[in-house]
């Protein structure tokens, strides 16, 4: 329900018309189109929060590459590039999020990172609303932010303390578009759907990522691999938007099945399907009053105690086929504990 886009990355080519870009943004050069505040415009029509990814650093800059040979003792590049940049976003587009990236080489104090934040928290057009990273310093990561990135692809393995986002993208070998990819190297939908589920149950949120073409494309194959997960959160996006984690993240005896909740509701959400059709679940204890449904199928599930504890859940019949079924189902528990 939010989407991010990269405003700059490190080779330092702005995607809006920036005044300290001269003739190295997309309004002088390429488009000359407003990217950023176009998308902008798009997104807030569709009622989705607009986050802007923002370099820190850039590879090529020579302010940068000056100030990095003094041991970062100088300030010249932040103070005549990075933080007017920063302002300007701010100002103009008014964003949700602010995803900063770049910031490893050097400490806040050189990227000024503390002063831009009172500023964004305390003065800003968006100081009530806006959202931001953990990437703000060479020492930020995983300790400082609204929420924490930790590092790209980050899997906590336990349930975090501190709200969180895993950041992944559909090429496993590249955030941008790279025109010699092949299919090998891209995730499935079943390993996408998995992602998600294991990062919703440990309470984080899921940023996926695709690279458009350098004409703005999104490619045909991510364009699938897009739809594809919309269309199963079509069916299980009640188990995961606004859910919250369950006391059990996971059954112990298999990482196969996943849990959420809602207020008193429990989700059940299993990656592969049972031979025999039936869900065995030990985490939930099981009352008198316990009503089993699935997700996107009528009626109610027929479902017994387990022998040891928890419960056996029988699923509706899946017709025979060829093709292995789609990934992830989710079975909603009312009356457990």
């Amino acid at each position: 329900r939010y989407v991010v886009l990269t405003t700059k990355h490190h080779e330092g080519f702005t995607n809006w018309g920036s005044p300290v870009s001269w003739n190295w943004n997309s309004l002088d050069t390429g488009p000359h189109r407003d990217l950023v505040g176009e998308l902008g415009q798009a997104l807030r029509e569709s009622n989705i929060r607009y986050g802007l990814y923002h370099s820190l650093l850039e590879w090529f800059n020579p302010l940068y590459l000056a100030d990095k040979e003094s041991g970062f003792k100088t300030q010249d590049f932040v103070l005549k590039k990075t933080m007017p940049e920063l302002y300007d976003l701010v100002l103009k587009y008014k964003p949700d999020l602010i995803w900063s990236d770049g910031d490893w080489e050097a400490p806040e104090s050189y990227w000024n990172s503390t002063s831009f934040l009172a500023w964004l928290y305390n003065d800003s057009p968006v100081k009530d609303t806006v959202v931001v990273n953990d990437r703000w310093g060479n020492n930020c990561s995983c300790h400082h932010g609204g929420y924490y990135n930790c590092a790209d692809k980050y899997k906590p393995g336990t349930l975090p303390t501190h709200k969180w986002e895993m950041c992944s993208s559909i090429d496993k070998l590249s955030w941008g578009y790279r025109s010699s990819m092949n299919i090998a190297e891209l995730m499935d939908e079943a390993s996408i759907i998995e992602e998600l589920v294991q990062t919703v149950s440990f309470g984080g949120n899921y940023l996926l990522n695709v690279g458009p073409t350098k004409e703005g494309v999104i490619v045909p194959i991510f364009q699938e691999r897009l739809l594809a997960l919309g269309r199963w959160l079509d069916t299980n996006g009640e188990a995961i938007y606004e859910s919250k984690p369950w006391r059990v993240q996971m059954e112990n005896s298999t990482d196969t099945v996943w849990y959420t909740s809602k207020g008193p509701v429990v989700y059940a959400i299993f990656l592969t399907w049972p031979l025999d059709n039936v869900l065995e679940l030990s985490s939930p204890t099981p009352s008198p009053a316990t009503q089993v449904t699935m997700l996107g199928f009528a009626g109610t599930l027929k479902w017994q105690k387990s022998p040891g504890k928890g419960l056996l859940v029988t699923l509706p019949y899946m017709l025979p086929s060829p093709l292995p079924p789609q990934s992830g189902w989710t079975v909603k528990l009312e009356g457990v504990k």
